[in-house]
């Protein structure tokens, strides 16, 4: 019989939902049947268009934003747990009605209200196991619950951040979970030619998360002034995109792209990659085997990931001021070594480790045949 498995994302910035496509097509690879639900959605539209307004505006004040984060988030105030039940009331009884409708055997949230959700589901008599995965470098606590069966992190310090609140708390520690294409990106050349970046230019891919964060027009501005050709990527930001597009009429140097899904061929292309340090796309660099620039940006869990990139190498912290981002830039690109092609981490890496994992749930049999032989790839 065919296994069901309920993925739980949030509409969040875009990293929450690509851990999800890299989870749906690891288990759908397995013969797994997946489904994935927005547990902003889940709360509602009202609740859901609340939700995002105040989380961006929260980020966009920094000082406040670490308050929330340090003082509230991490140690689970009593400020915390009470916008932490506010969420739940309204997503335990939705979560509940899907799987009435439609069991699974397992479900797995890489969002920290439906971590939380799914714990307090699992308080009942529930029959299918429950799964965390987190790829920030410290899980705060609405992330952890004793309910919760396996939590896959990607490093020794995230593996201790769940044991801080659940101290006996089954973990695996498991690659960063990224998309396929990353693996597949073209070689510098190739996507040099395919973009119309001259293949000696100095070249830089700048980009600020699905929300576009930081000062991605005036820093664009300074890198082309400087000499250095820009792939700059908007993501969902509409006044960005404009900014960006201003500032590139009349800048040969400077392409603009909007929210696109050629990122892999853009880090393909170029010789740096300067972001803000969100896990997936700093692991995803990490696969085309670029060096980042990270901007000090995010506050919060931002701040930490950044430390932990940096400890990991091949990364520089520049402030979110567009002079710093140039100077960084200019030093990483006189140290480092021309790109060669292909990916930097096996392929397989991800599927063998999210397979094992879901072995040691008892979820799932030995790959046979044809399975097998993909998941060696």
């Amino acid at each position: 019989m065919q296994r069901r498995a309920v993925i739980l994302s949030g509409s969040l910035g875009l990293g929450h939902d690509v851990i999800s496509e890299v989870l749906t097509s690891s288990l759908e690879r397995l013969g797994w049947e997946c489904r994935t639900l927005d547990c902003m959605a889940m709360l509602g539209p009202f609740n859901a268009k609340v939700g995002d307004r105040v989380f961006r505006r929260l980020t966009s004040m920094p000082g406040l934003y670490d308050s929330l984060h340090f003082a509230h988030l991490r140690p689970g105030s009593r400020l915390a747990r009470a916008m932490d039940a506010s969420a739940t009331k309204r997503l335990v009884p939705a979560l509940r009605a899907e799987l009435a409708a439609e069991p699974a055997d397992l479900v797995i949230s890489a969002f920290a209200t439906g971590a939380s959700a799914a714990a307090k589901l699992a308080q009942g008599s529930v029959a299918h196991r429950t799964m965390v995965i987190c790829t920030d470098v410290c899980v705060y606590r609405f992330w952890v619950w004793e309910q919760i069966d396996l939590y896959l992190v990607t490093s020794q310090a995230a593996a201790a951040s769940v044991r801080r609140y659940v101290p006996h708390a089954r973990i695996a520690i498991v690659p960063p979970p990224v998309r396929e294409a990353f693996y597949r990106a073209p070689t510098q050349t190739e996507a040099r030619r395919a973009l119309g970046v001259p293949e000696d230019a100095r070249c830089v891919l700048l980009m600020g998360g699905g929300w576009g964060l930081g000062p991605l027009a005036t820093t664009a501005r300074a890198l082309v002034e400087d000499g250095v050709c820009v792939l700059a990527v908007a993501g969902r930001n509409e006044k960005l995109l404009e900014r960006l597009r201003t500032v590139a009429v009349g800048s040969p140097r400077l392409e603009v792209f909007g929210f696109t899904d050629r990122v892999p061929e853009l880090m393909a292309a170029a010789d740096v990659v300067v972001s803000t340090p969100g896990a997936t796309t700093c692991s995803e660099a990490r696969v085309v085997g670029r060096p980042l620039v990270l901007l000090d940006a995010v506050p919060g869990h931002g701040r930490e990931n950044l430390q932990h990139e940096l400890e990991l190498g091949d990364a520089e912290a520049a402030d979110a001021s567009p002079a710093s981002v140039t100077a960084s830039v200019e030093a990483v690109l006189e140290k480092a070594a021309r790109p060669q092609g292909g990916a930097s981490r096996p392929a397989g890496e991800w599927d063998q480790a999210f397979a094992g994992a879901l072995r040691t749930l008892g979820l799932a049999e030995p790959a046979s045949g044809r399975l097998a032989r993909r998941m060696a790839v």
